[in-house]
Formats: C-alpha cells, structure tokens, sequence
C-alpha cells in the first residue's frame, strides 16, 4: 500500500500558487501531474521509500496491459492514474484512465480518429506527449491532420474543450511530434517547432480561448518548454533551433536567447540558481551551462551529448547520461567533471531523483538506481523489467509507475507496471 500521507490529500480538489508574485503551480502531496514531475525537474518529493529494487514479480504491485502505444509517461492525480495511448492500426489517439490502486481500467477517451502523419520516427509514437493536471482537468496535446491540437478533458474523461494550436507540417524531417504541454498560471502552453510557421502557443486553461502566441526559429526541434524561477523571475525555457532561450510566460515576450546547442533537441532544460542547462542533439553535440539573468551568458559547455532525454540538476551538480549510455556528473557552476561511469544505451527517458538516488532507463528496459553523490559513482541496484522503455518513470507516494513494452506475437505491447516495496505482503 502507499504512504498514507497520500491518502489524505486525495480529496483536495484545487492547485495552489506558490505565492502572490508567482504563478507556478503546486501540486498536491503524491501526484506526478505533469511531465518531469511536481516541480519540473525530475525531483520527486522528498520521502517516497520508493523500491530500488524489482523484477518482473519481486516489489509489483499490479501490472495492466495499455490499449494501443506511447512514450507519454504516467501522470498521477489522486487515485488516478492517465495516460496519452495511439492505436496504430485504426488510427486514434486517445487518453486512458486506470485506478491507482489496482490498475483497473476505469474510462477510455477517444480524441482523433485519422489524420495521423503518413511517416514518423519509428522510435517516437503518435502519443509520446505526457499529459498535465492543475487537479481539476486534464491537458493533452497530438498531432494529427497536420495541426497540434491541444484538449482539456474533466477527471472523469468529459471533453471541456479542445483548441488548434498551430500547423505542425516539417517537410525535411519526418520524425512526428513530441513535445509536452506546460502550466502557468491561469494557461497552457505548448510549443510547434518545425521548419514552418514554428511558434509557441498559451491558452486560457477554463475556457481554451487564445491568450498568446509567438514565433520560434524555422527549424525542427522536439524539445518540451518548461516554466522555472530563474534569477528573480518566471521564465519559459526552451532548447533547440540553434537557440537557447527564456521568455515570459504571462505573456509569450522572449526575454533573451543565445545562439547555443544544436538544431534539435529533446530534452527538456533544468536549472539552479541563476544557471539554466541545456544539451542536444542534432546535427550537432554540445551541453552548455547559461547564466539566465538577461546576460545570456555562457559559463562552460562542452561536446556531450544528451539528445532525447533531460538531465537533473541536484544540489550544485548536473547528473546525465549521453546517448552513449555514459553517465556524468559535473559540477554546476564550473562545469568540472567529477566522475564517469559507461553503462549501457541507447536511452531516451528522463532520470528521476527520488530521495537521493537517481533513476535511470535506458531502451531496453534497465533501470540503473545510482546515488546522488558527487564522491564517485554509487551503483545501488539494477533492473530489468520487459523489453523496452521510453517512458520516463513517475515516482510519487512511495510508487514507482513505469510505462514499459515487450515483444508479444510479434507486436509491441505496452505495459504499466505500479511497483512498490514489499508488495503484495
């Protein structure tokens, strides 16, 4: 069973602001409402006594089968647990609810039928966007008919309403959509890089009306916005199209940039202090460490490359793991290496913190648990779960949620798995 601190909190039924000045969402005690987690760094709270070991029956809760495929990770809200899916076959797109407490299958959303790109990446899938939650609703957001739609749906799967955002029509590269809907404030966010009419895009998040748009560099990029408090301020922070830039995200004004990473990136940036990160991708390889104070400052970069998964920033250093499967730590503010260890790729999920040991996946269903420590590298445990893994892990009241897959007659399937210590006992 879960913590019980959870429990209590399940029947508050609003989202906090942290203070009068900022807009960033709270969440409530054990969820994951949005992609990288409470505070969009990939930090879970602090004593989950999550398990750092399993296997396929050692620490599983329950196990459930999902309808169709995705990369979109878990998103956690109350006892609920909700899931972006795509049915390949008749081409839908669709949002899946299961009872956190037994993984029954409590409702299913249709939101598209047709209209799916003619050719994607066959690494990426049609619903690779993690949906987010303000506690009220759901927000989602999937290519299909050559436009970014973004929906918001209640708790109970009810469609409140649903926006176009912008043509999504790359013409070099074919890969498909990816990027994750972002809160603030009273909005969602969502970003279009291609090479098109690229933009980033705010909604009001009762009504859908249109409160902002901007446009991006004319390239394709992948990367998810995220919203931190960087040097006394709010800021929208993006990676890719050979930029690295902050804006205001009350109001889509771009507070500077800085001709940094490479073209397409994936991962979504961190920060600490006044220092933000970023790292890609394509065509070319850089991790640069900026000074997000309106200087654009650059502190250190170097040839590192970690192309579709983030990184985690965490007590003055950088934890990363390069598409070569190497995973790094460096100091924050100077960009020092401190040690490496190889382990294996090819990764794309996101490292997860949960009290001081780092989650890594990589692609074919390892979970290395590392410790947080800029000593040396602190193997705690290794896992295997399945054959595949894209999704990044969702950590959260003392549960691990993973979206995995295996080969079955043939075909992908996916699976997601509730993991917790001494389960079943």
């Amino acid at each position: 069973m879960r913590n019980s601190c959870c429990m209590v909190f399940i029947l508050t039924t609003t989202f906090l602001v942290s203070n009068c000045e900022a807009q960033l969402l709270q969440a409530r005690i054990g969820d994951w409402p949005w992609w990288r987690g409470p505070s969009a760094n990939g930090v879970a709270e602090p004593g989950q006594e999550a398990p750092v070991e399993w296997s396929a029956t050692k620490n599983v809760s329950w196990k459930v089968n999902i309808p169709g495929r995705g990369h979109a990770s878990p998103t956690v809200v109350g006892g609920r647990i909700f899931l972006a899916t795509a049915d390949e076959q008749v081409k839908t797109q669709s949002i899946v609810c299961f009872d956190r407490e037994t993984g029954k299958q409590l409702w299913t959303r249709k939101i598209s039928e047709g209209g799916f790109p003619l050719r994607i990446n066959r690494q990426n899938t049609h619903a690779s966007c993690t949906i987010a939650s303000d506690g009220t609703r759901l927000y989602a957001s999937f290519l299909h008919h050559e436009v970014i739609h973004v929906v918001a749906l209640d708790l109970k799967g009810k469609v409140v309403w649903e926006r176009e955002a912008g043509k999504f029509t790359p013409d070099e590269y074919k890969n498909g959509y990816a990027a994750s809907p972002v809160l603030y404030g009273k909005l969602v966010i969502v970003a279009g890089d291609f090479d098109g009419d690229a933009f980033l895009a705010a909604f009001d998040r009762a009504s859908g009306k249109p409160a902002w748009k901007v446009p991006r560099p004319s390239r394709i990029n992948y990367a998810s916005p995220v919203v931190a408090h960087v040097s006394g301020r709010d800021q929208l922070l993006i990676s890719g199209c050979d930029i690295v830039a902050g804006y205001d995200p009350a109001t889509g004004k771009q507070l500077w940039k800085t001709a940094a990473t490479t073209m397409a990136t994936a991962g979504t940036m961190v920060w600490d202090k006044d220092f933000v990160f970023a790292s890609g991708g394509y065509p070319g390889a850089e991790t640069i460490c900026i000074r997000a104070d309106g200087t654009s400052e650059h502190v250190w970069k170097n040839r590192q490359k970690c192309y579709e998964q983030s990184m985690l920033a965490h007590d003055g250093h950088i934890y990363a793991m390069n598409d070569g499967g190497i995973l790094f730590c460096w100091n924050s503010a100077t960009g020092a290496e401190l040690w490496r260890e190889r382990l294996r790729g090819p990764i794309s999920a996101s490292p997860v913190l949960s009290d001081g040991n780092i989650y890594f996946l990589n692609e074919l269903g390892t979970t290395w648990v590392v410790r947080a420590t800029p000593k040396q590298f602190q193997l705690i445990s290794k896992n295997q779960l399945d054959s595949e893994s894209f999704a990044s892990p969702t950590i959260c009241g003392g549960q691990i949620f993973l979206r995995v897959s295996e080969q079955v007659s043939g075909r992908q399937r996916d699976a997601l798995y509730c993991l917790e210590n001494a389960a079943g006992k």
